[in-house]
């Protein structure tokens, strides 16, 4: 009996304790005479690697689940087991006493070859890069819960970026996977977690923190105070972009967070309107008739 009982409870244990409820989509339709059925195996696969690997020691109820979404587009065929195209990737988190969930991130990442053989377990170890496939799965993973537990608390997901940290570092040495190194470009998983790690974007870390559960979380209780304190805390980002303002951190941030913003701001007042709106076209001119619109509505 008491067998049972330590089956079903670790059973539970099992179900409750995954991190991510991840649907996962795999675009193929740039690939020629396409083996459906193998394209189908791999989107379940990495379903499954996504969903039914345990990546923290923290348990979460089923409901608590970080919701993330992965698409990958498959733009060539190299060989019978090798593809390359981008991956796309984007998470969520409720908002306090509301039916909202608000975008944490949204990143395109056409870095993308990996290896696939069908029916092969897809395996992960965090002290060597096994497979370039599981590598970049894990990196965004680890990435999704550190992002999610930032904005609860303080550099909540510290841990987590070390550990995406480690990933880059193990594959360095895989020539033929790109999005890795410093080289590469500007916009690539290399810059992504330096940023997070680096003291010059501490306060871009601490900015997610305060605009999640200080101010997003009491929306609903205090909306005017809410605005003037999310005003103020997008005013501290300046010392950071003044210090790197071709950081990648800020690309990804603008990328998900520009329409939130616009709808925060869209109604009622806020006293620093006007210098709101100067910083935020200075940070992401690409989205200025949108910043616009904060402005016609004072």
């Amino acid at each position: 009996m008491r067998l049972i009982i330590f089956l079903i409870l670790s059973s539970h244990y099992i179900l409750i304790s995954q991190e991510l409820n991840c649907k996962v989509s795999v675009n193929y339709s740039s690939i020629s005479s396409p083996n459906k059925e193998m394209f189908n195996s791999m989107r379940q696969s990495i379903y499954e690697f996504m969903n039914n690997t345990n990546w923290t020691n923290d348990i979460f109820d089923n409901e608590e689940r970080i919701e993330c979404t992965i698409l990958i587009r498959l733009d060539q065929q190299i060989s019978t087991d090798e593809f390359s195209g981008s991956i796309s990737v984007q998470s969520s988190r409720p908002i306090y006493k509301t039916l909202y969930n608000s975008p944490i991130l949204n990143i395109f990442d056409d870095q993308f070859r990996f290896k696939y053989i069908e029916f092969e377990t897809l395996e992960f170890n965090e002290n060597t890069h096994i497979s370039n496939l599981t590598s970049v799965l894990a990196f965004y993973a680890y990435l999704i819960i550190g992002m999610d537990y930032d904005t609860f608390s303080n550099k909540g997901g510290e841990n987590f970026f070390l550990k995406a940290q480690k990933i880059v570092s193990n594959a360095q040495n895989d020539n033929n996977a790109t999005g890795w190194k410093s080289f590469e470009g500007l916009s690539n998983r290399y810059w992504l977690v330096e940023n997070l790690l680096n003291p010059d974007f501490a306060n871009v870390r601490n900015f997610y923190y305060k605009y999640h559960l200080e101010g997003l979380d009491q929306f609903t209780e205090k909306p005017e105070f809410v605005r003037e304190y999310i005003a103020e805390s997008i005013l501290s980002l300046r010392t950071s972009y003044n210090q790197r303002p071709r950081g990648y951190l800020f690309q990804i941030f603008f990328d998900t967070k520009t329409d939130e913003i616009v709808n925060i701001f869209s109604k009622g007042t806020i006293m620093q309107a006007d210098e709101l709106v100067n910083l935020l076209n200075q940070m992401s001119v690409k989205n200025s008739q949108k910043w616009s619109k904060i402005l016609t509505s004072q």
